[in-house]
């Protein structure tokens, strides 16, 4: 397993080592253990330009997902995964909102990122809006048991 991660700013200490740690264990509790996944942490600037770019919102968003073809891999031969971009500015934010503490913030947008790289998707039905909120809460909650989003959180 490979996790890239790319910190494009500089507002919110990101324990860089931590993260990458605990994506390991989301990919893990997901059975995603041979892959290449990249994560990009930014502000609200840079993701409402992806945001843009590539789904035509003009506004900027807490997380995006570019999914790899299906059958992409990189040297190594595991499977790549694609990008999850996520803006450190809306989490900040967010996190208080939520009643979560910045670092399960963040935790909580790549899970629902990764989610989407699988091929979850919120957005089809209310049926698979429920099953991807069951998934992310099951996961999240491996990792900090427990705890859960509430507030305005609808993950």
């Amino acid at each position: 397993m490979e996790i890239l991660i790319q910190n494009n700013q500089d507002q919110h200490p990101v324990d860089a080592a931590q993260f990458q740690s605990q994506i390991g264990q989301v990919l893990e509790k997901l059975e995603e253990t041979e892959c290449e996944l990249s994560l990009l942490l930014t502000d609200d600037e840079e993701i409402q330009s992806l945001n843009k770019t590539y789904r035509d919102l003009d506004k900027a968003t807490d997380v995006l997902s570019f999914p790899q073809d299906e059958d992409a891999v990189n040297e190594t031969g595991d499977t790549l995964l694609g990008d999850v971009v996520i803006s450190v500015e809306t989490a900040a934010r967010q996190a208080e909102e939520h009643h979560l503490s910045f670092n399960e913030e963040l935790i909580l947008l790549a899970i629902h990122g990764i989610l989407h790289l699988l091929g979850y998707d919120h957005e089809r039905s209310p049926q698979d809006a429920r099953i991807m909120q069951d998934k992310t809460q099951a996961v999240f909650e491996t990792l900090f048991p427990g705890r859960r989003p509430s507030g305005t959180s609808n993950f």
